[in-house]
Protein backbone atom coordinates (compact mmCIF):
# COMPACT_ATOMS: atom_id res chain seq x y z
CA UNK A 1 0.00 0.00 0.00
CA UNK A 2 2.88 2.00 1.22
CA UNK A 3 4.57 1.37 -2.16
CA UNK A 4 1.06 2.32 -4.01
CA UNK A 5 0.92 5.47 -2.54
CA UNK A 6 4.62 6.82 -3.15
CA UNK A 7 4.52 5.78 -6.83
CA UNK A 8 0.88 7.47 -7.07
CA UNK A 9 2.90 10.65 -4.88
CA UNK A 10 5.55 10.06 -7.46
CA UNK A 11 3.58 10.26 -10.59
CA UNK A 12 1.72 13.28 -9.25
CA UNK A 13 4.71 15.75 -8.66
CA UNK A 14 6.00 14.27 -11.92
CA UNK A 15 3.16 15.60 -13.70
CA UNK A 16 3.27 18.49 -11.32
CA UNK A 17 7.03 18.84 -12.07
CA UNK A 18 5.94 18.68 -16.17
CA UNK A 19 3.07 21.15 -15.96
CA UNK A 20 5.78 23.74 -14.03
CA UNK A 21 8.43 22.84 -16.62
CA UNK A 22 5.74 24.36 -19.47
CA UNK A 23 4.92 26.77 -17.91
CA UNK A 24 8.00 28.19 -17.38
CA UNK A 25 8.53 27.04 -21.73
CA UNK A 26 5.75 29.07 -22.62
CA UNK A 27 6.26 32.19 -20.14
CA UNK A 28 9.89 31.94 -21.87
CA UNK A 29 8.29 31.76 -25.46
CA UNK A 30 6.12 34.88 -24.59
CA UNK A 31 8.88 36.74 -22.64
CA UNK A 32 11.05 36.25 -25.98
CA UNK A 33 8.53 37.92 -28.16
CA UNK A 34 8.88 38.69 -30.66
CA UNK A 35 11.83 36.56 -32.43
CA UNK A 36 11.43 37.28 -35.84
CA UNK A 37 10.45 40.20 -38.37
CA UNK A 38 7.33 41.81 -38.12
CA UNK A 39 5.46 43.67 -40.13
CA UNK A 40 3.27 46.49 -40.14
CA UNK A 41 0.68 46.67 -43.42
CA UNK A 42 -0.47 50.53 -44.19
CA UNK A 43 -3.44 51.84 -46.49
CA UNK A 44 -1.11 54.75 -47.35
CA UNK A 45 1.08 55.98 -50.42
CA UNK A 46 5.14 55.47 -49.94
CA UNK A 47 5.94 59.35 -48.50
CA UNK A 48 2.41 59.66 -47.95
CA UNK A 49 2.02 61.50 -44.26
CA UNK A 50 0.52 58.72 -42.97
CA UNK A 51 3.60 56.68 -44.25
CA UNK A 52 6.37 59.10 -42.21
CA UNK A 53 4.43 58.39 -39.64
CA UNK A 54 4.26 54.81 -39.54
CA UNK A 55 7.83 54.46 -40.44
CA UNK A 56 8.88 56.63 -37.76
CA UNK A 57 6.88 53.97 -35.24
CA UNK A 58 8.46 51.10 -37.02
CA UNK A 59 12.04 52.74 -36.34
CA UNK A 60 11.22 52.64 -32.25
CA UNK A 61 9.63 49.06 -32.25
CA UNK A 62 12.33 48.00 -34.09
CA UNK A 63 14.67 49.60 -31.70
CA UNK A 64 12.69 48.28 -28.85
CA UNK A 65 12.70 44.81 -30.05
CA UNK A 66 15.58 44.36 -31.65
CA UNK A 67 14.14 42.58 -34.67
CA UNK A 68 13.28 44.19 -38.33
CA UNK A 69 10.48 45.74 -38.62
CA UNK A 70 8.77 46.00 -42.01
CA UNK A 71 6.15 48.37 -43.40
CA UNK A 72 4.06 46.87 -46.52
CA UNK A 73 2.15 49.76 -48.38
CA UNK A 74 -1.48 48.82 -49.81
CA UNK A 75 -3.20 52.11 -50.71
CA UNK A 76 -6.14 52.12 -52.68
CA UNK A 77 -9.91 51.66 -53.07
CA UNK A 78 -10.16 54.05 -50.45
CA UNK A 79 -8.15 51.70 -47.62
CA UNK A 80 -10.20 48.53 -48.54
CA UNK A 81 -7.56 46.74 -50.20
CA UNK A 82 -4.94 46.92 -47.13
CA UNK A 83 -8.17 46.11 -44.85
CA UNK A 84 -8.63 42.74 -47.22
CA UNK A 85 -4.86 41.82 -46.87
CA UNK A 86 -4.50 42.64 -43.07
CA UNK A 87 -7.72 40.72 -41.72
CA UNK A 88 -6.59 37.62 -43.83
CA UNK A 89 -3.05 37.85 -42.23
CA UNK A 90 -1.60 34.75 -39.58
CA UNK A 91 -3.24 35.96 -36.30
CA UNK A 92 0.27 35.12 -34.56
CA UNK A 93 1.20 38.18 -33.65
CA UNK A 94 3.67 39.46 -36.69
CA UNK A 95 1.25 41.33 -38.71
CA UNK A 96 -0.27 44.79 -37.29
CA UNK A 97 -2.53 46.85 -39.14
CA UNK A 98 -2.39 50.73 -39.18
CA UNK A 99 -4.87 52.29 -41.27
CA UNK A 100 -6.00 55.99 -41.56
CA UNK A 101 -9.17 57.54 -39.92
CA UNK A 102 -10.48 57.37 -42.90
CA UNK A 103 -10.84 53.29 -43.19
CA UNK A 104 -13.11 54.01 -40.46
CA UNK A 105 -15.26 56.45 -41.87
CA UNK A 106 -16.73 55.02 -45.42
CA UNK A 107 -20.08 54.61 -45.23
CA UNK A 108 -21.25 51.20 -45.29
CA UNK A 109 -22.86 50.44 -48.95
CA UNK A 110 -22.28 53.33 -50.42
CA UNK A 111 -21.30 53.30 -54.10
CA UNK A 112 -17.62 52.85 -54.71
CA UNK A 113 -17.11 51.50 -51.04
CA UNK A 114 -15.15 48.56 -50.31
CA UNK A 115 -17.78 45.81 -48.78
CA UNK A 116 -15.09 45.62 -45.72
CA UNK A 117 -15.28 49.07 -45.25
CA UNK A 118 -15.77 50.85 -42.52
CA UNK A 119 -13.81 49.28 -40.21
CA UNK A 120 -15.83 48.67 -37.00
CA UNK A 121 -14.29 47.83 -33.82
CA UNK A 122 -13.82 45.02 -32.23
CA UNK A 123 -16.17 43.69 -34.53
CA UNK A 124 -13.30 43.89 -37.63
CA UNK A 125 -9.92 43.79 -35.99
CA UNK A 126 -8.44 43.92 -32.36
CA UNK A 127 -7.51 46.84 -31.06
CA UNK A 128 -4.19 48.13 -29.95
CA UNK A 129 -3.97 51.51 -29.53
CA UNK A 130 -4.17 55.17 -30.82
CA UNK A 131 -0.46 55.84 -33.05
CA UNK A 132 -0.81 59.41 -33.49
CA UNK A 133 -3.16 62.39 -34.17
CA UNK A 134 -2.32 64.88 -36.96
CA UNK A 135 -4.05 68.16 -38.14
CA UNK A 136 -4.36 68.45 -41.94
CA UNK A 137 -2.00 71.04 -43.74
CA UNK A 138 -3.83 73.41 -46.57
CA UNK A 139 -1.90 74.28 -49.05
CA UNK A 140 -2.78 76.65 -52.68
CA UNK A 141 -1.16 77.15 -55.81
CA UNK A 142 0.58 80.71 -55.94
CA UNK A 143 -1.43 81.65 -59.31
CA UNK A 144 -4.32 82.31 -56.76
CA UNK A 145 -3.30 85.10 -55.13
CA UNK A 146 -4.69 84.68 -51.88
CA UNK A 147 -2.50 84.65 -48.64
CA UNK A 148 -4.71 83.70 -46.28
CA UNK A 149 -8.01 81.14 -45.71
CA UNK A 150 -10.78 84.72 -45.81
CA UNK A 151 -8.98 85.44 -49.08
CA UNK A 152 -9.35 81.79 -50.53
CA UNK A 153 -13.22 81.55 -49.02
CA UNK A 154 -14.14 84.94 -51.19
CA UNK A 155 -12.43 83.96 -54.01
CA UNK A 156 -13.87 80.55 -54.33
CA UNK A 157 -17.47 82.89 -54.02
CA UNK A 158 -16.65 84.41 -56.47
CA UNK A 159 -15.81 81.57 -58.47
CA UNK A 160 -18.61 78.73 -57.69
CA UNK A 161 -17.20 75.41 -59.25
CA UNK A 162 -13.84 76.87 -60.72
CA UNK A 163 -11.50 75.95 -57.58
CA UNK A 164 -10.44 72.82 -57.66
CA UNK A 165 -8.86 70.89 -54.55
CA UNK A 166 -6.69 67.86 -54.31
CA UNK A 167 -6.95 64.97 -52.09
CA UNK A 168 -5.81 61.29 -51.16
CA UNK A 169 -8.91 59.31 -52.63
CA UNK A 170 -12.55 59.81 -52.25
CA UNK A 171 -13.94 59.41 -48.73
CA UNK A 172 -10.80 59.76 -47.52
CA UNK A 173 -10.18 62.31 -44.55
CA UNK A 174 -8.47 64.93 -46.88
CA UNK A 175 -11.43 64.66 -48.80
CA UNK A 176 -13.83 65.03 -45.87
CA UNK A 177 -12.26 67.92 -44.40
CA UNK A 178 -12.91 70.10 -47.80
CA UNK A 179 -16.09 68.89 -47.80
CA UNK A 180 -16.87 70.42 -44.57
CA UNK A 181 -14.68 73.76 -45.52
CA UNK A 182 -17.80 73.76 -48.18
CA UNK A 183 -20.58 73.04 -45.96
CA UNK A 184 -19.11 75.97 -43.08
CA UNK A 185 -18.52 78.40 -45.56
CA UNK A 186 -21.12 78.01 -48.33
CA UNK A 187 -18.77 77.33 -51.13
CA UNK A 188 -18.45 74.82 -54.13
CA UNK A 189 -15.05 73.27 -54.98
CA UNK A 190 -14.11 70.36 -57.72
CA UNK A 191 -12.98 67.60 -56.19
CA UNK A 192 -9.65 65.95 -58.13
CA UNK A 193 -8.35 62.51 -56.30
CA UNK A 194 -5.06 61.41 -56.43
CA UNK A 195 -4.77 57.96 -54.74
CA UNK A 196 -0.73 58.52 -55.30
CA UNK A 197 -0.70 61.03 -52.22
CA UNK A 198 -0.01 64.34 -52.11
CA UNK A 199 3.34 63.85 -54.57
CA UNK A 200 1.49 62.83 -56.62
CA UNK A 201 -0.81 65.87 -57.36
CA UNK A 202 1.57 69.03 -56.26
CA UNK A 203 3.00 69.22 -59.90
CA UNK A 204 -0.64 70.29 -60.91
CA UNK A 205 -0.80 72.24 -58.10
CA UNK A 206 2.59 74.56 -58.25
CA UNK A 207 1.24 75.22 -61.95
CA UNK A 208 -2.06 76.06 -61.06
CA UNK A 209 -4.05 73.16 -62.78
CA UNK A 210 -5.41 72.22 -59.24
CA UNK A 211 -5.84 75.18 -56.85
CA UNK A 212 -5.76 73.40 -53.41
CA UNK A 213 -3.74 70.85 -51.81
CA UNK A 214 -4.62 69.57 -48.41
CA UNK A 215 -2.50 66.28 -46.45
CA UNK A 216 -0.15 65.94 -43.16
CA UNK A 217 2.46 68.12 -43.07
CA UNK A 218 5.06 65.41 -44.25
CA UNK A 219 2.94 65.21 -47.60
CA UNK A 220 2.99 69.15 -48.17
CA UNK A 221 5.68 70.68 -45.69
CA UNK A 222 8.71 69.84 -48.18
CA UNK A 223 6.25 72.37 -51.02
CA UNK A 224 5.02 74.65 -48.69
CA UNK A 225 9.16 75.52 -46.99
CA UNK A 226 10.28 75.13 -50.66
CA UNK A 227 8.48 77.96 -52.06
CA UNK A 228 6.22 75.74 -54.42
CA UNK A 229 2.74 76.52 -52.75
CA UNK A 230 1.14 78.71 -50.47
CA UNK A 231 0.59 77.54 -46.87
CA UNK A 232 -2.13 78.82 -45.88
CA UNK A 233 -3.63 77.02 -42.34
CA UNK A 234 -3.85 73.93 -40.32
CA UNK A 235 -6.56 71.89 -38.70
CA UNK A 236 -5.02 71.83 -35.50
CA UNK A 237 -7.26 73.41 -32.63
CA UNK A 238 -4.78 76.15 -31.47
CA UNK A 239 -1.71 77.24 -33.35
CA UNK A 240 0.95 74.71 -33.26
CA UNK A 241 4.24 75.14 -31.77
CA UNK A 242 6.55 75.56 -34.23
CA UNK A 243 3.79 76.52 -37.30
CA UNK A 244 3.08 80.01 -34.77
CA UNK A 245 2.78 82.28 -37.56
CA UNK A 246 0.25 79.53 -39.68
CA UNK A 247 -3.50 80.50 -38.40
CA UNK A 248 -5.85 77.47 -37.63
CA UNK A 249 -8.76 76.78 -39.74
CA UNK A 250 -11.09 77.58 -36.48
CA UNK A 251 -9.87 81.48 -36.20
CA UNK A 252 -11.27 82.11 -39.81
CA UNK A 253 -14.17 79.59 -39.91
CA UNK A 254 -15.22 79.32 -35.46
CA UNK A 255 -15.87 75.62 -34.70
CA UNK A 256 -14.21 74.14 -37.84
CA UNK A 257 -12.78 70.81 -36.43
CA UNK A 258 -11.21 68.07 -38.44
CA UNK A 259 -7.80 65.81 -38.76
CA UNK A 260 -6.03 62.53 -39.24
CA UNK A 261 -5.50 59.49 -37.01
CA UNK A 262 -3.94 55.99 -37.21
CA UNK A 263 -4.17 53.32 -35.22
CA UNK A 264 -2.71 49.79 -34.40
CA UNK A 265 -5.08 47.08 -35.32
CA UNK A 266 -4.40 43.14 -34.83
CA UNK A 267 -6.25 40.16 -36.85
CA UNK A 268 -9.02 38.70 -34.79
CA UNK A 269 -7.62 35.52 -33.19
CA UNK A 270 -4.27 37.25 -32.43
CA UNK A 271 -3.28 36.30 -28.94
CA UNK A 272 -4.59 38.65 -25.60
CA UNK A 273 -0.82 38.44 -24.22
CA UNK A 274 0.71 39.62 -27.55
CA UNK A 275 -1.92 42.65 -27.67
CA UNK A 276 -1.40 43.39 -24.38
CA UNK A 277 2.53 43.52 -25.19
CA UNK A 278 2.12 45.50 -27.99
CA UNK A 279 -0.03 47.90 -26.64
CA UNK A 280 2.39 48.55 -23.78
CA UNK A 281 5.31 48.55 -25.80
CA UNK A 282 3.32 51.33 -28.39
CA UNK A 283 2.60 53.46 -24.79
CA UNK A 284 6.32 52.78 -24.44
CA UNK A 285 7.79 54.23 -27.44
CA UNK A 286 5.26 56.84 -27.60
CA UNK A 287 7.05 58.24 -23.84
CA UNK A 288 10.51 58.94 -25.78
CA UNK A 289 10.99 62.39 -26.52
CA UNK A 290 12.85 61.65 -29.76
CA UNK A 291 9.43 60.26 -31.06
CA UNK A 292 7.67 62.68 -29.34
CA UNK A 293 9.67 65.49 -30.85
CA UNK A 294 9.97 63.93 -34.23
CA UNK A 295 6.58 63.59 -34.32
CA UNK A 296 6.13 67.40 -33.45
CA UNK A 297 8.14 68.63 -36.09
CA UNK A 298 5.40 66.44 -38.56
CA UNK A 299 2.83 68.84 -36.87
CA UNK A 300 1.12 65.42 -35.25
CA UNK A 301 1.14 64.27 -31.67
CA UNK A 302 1.47 60.58 -30.44
CA UNK A 303 -2.08 59.12 -29.35
CA UNK A 304 -1.54 57.75 -25.61
CA UNK A 305 -4.43 55.47 -26.19
CA UNK A 306 -5.38 52.04 -24.98
CA UNK A 307 -7.27 49.33 -26.77
CA UNK A 308 -10.53 50.17 -24.73
CA UNK A 309 -9.94 53.98 -25.21
CA UNK A 310 -9.47 53.37 -29.07
CA UNK A 311 -12.75 51.37 -29.74
CA UNK A 312 -14.37 54.74 -28.04
CA UNK A 313 -12.49 57.32 -30.02
CA UNK A 314 -13.30 55.59 -33.02
CA UNK A 315 -17.08 55.42 -32.85
CA UNK A 316 -16.84 58.69 -31.78
CA UNK A 317 -15.23 60.42 -34.77
CA UNK A 318 -16.80 57.82 -37.08
CA UNK A 319 -20.64 59.50 -35.61
CA UNK A 320 -19.05 63.26 -36.32
CA UNK A 321 -18.75 62.23 -40.03
CA UNK A 322 -21.68 60.55 -40.58
CA UNK A 323 -23.86 63.36 -41.95
CA UNK A 324 -20.91 64.23 -44.23
CA UNK A 325 -20.51 60.77 -45.53
CA UNK A 326 -24.11 60.43 -45.48
CA UNK A 327 -24.90 63.47 -47.96
CA UNK A 328 -21.99 62.11 -50.34
CA UNK A 329 -23.57 59.00 -50.62
CA UNK A 330 -26.97 60.58 -51.41
CA UNK A 331 -25.70 63.15 -54.27
CA UNK A 332 -23.58 59.60 -55.87
CA UNK A 333 -27.11 58.19 -55.59
CA UNK A 334 -28.81 60.99 -57.97
CA UNK A 335 -25.98 61.18 -60.28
Amino acid sequence: MKTTRIRSLGLGFGLGLAALLGLATSAQAQGAYPNKPVRLISDSAPGSSNDVTIRILAEHFGQLWGQQVQVLNHPGAGGGISARIASQAEPDGYTFYVPAASAFLALKGAAGVAPNLPIELPKDFKPVGLLMTQPMFIGVSKTLGVKNVAELIALAKQKPGELSFAATGRGRITHLTMELFQDMTGTKLTFVPYTGGPAAAMNDVTTGRVSIVLDGYPGVGGAIEGGMIMGLSNTAAARLEGFETMEVMAEAIPGFRAGGWNAVLAPLGTPDAIIAKVSADLKTVQKKKEMIDRYRQLGSFVGNMGPEELVAFAKSDQEMWRPILQRLADTEMKK
